[in-house]
């Protein structure tokens, strides 16, 4: 379920994807709901385009360290690609 920052714990959530279109946050908040699988998620910004790099917003999904198994699992089963650290 969708949760604020204050709900974890932990101070450390770890980065699970990130959304560049809204149709894909909107169907990955469904499926995370759904699995019962606790999440935060805040807009931000990263850098895109191959020619011309320019600034986008999207949407980063948190999740708890406990967590990090279960939704990557669950992201792998509904062909999303989970965010890989380096």
């Amino acid at each position: 379920m969708r949760r604020e920052a204050e709900f974890f714990e932990s101070p450390e959530l770890t980065l699970l994807y990130m959304a560049r279109r809204l149709p894909d946050a909107l169907r990955l908040e469904r499926i995370l709901t759904n699995a019962g699988i606790d999440y935060l998620v805040e807009t931000g910004t990263y850098t895109g385009g191959l020619l011309m790099r320019r600034e986008l917003t999207g949407a980063f999904f948190y999740i708890a360290p406990e967590s990090v198994s279960a939704a990557r699992d669950l992201l792998l089963q509904n062909r999303y690609k989970p965010y890989e650290p380096g």
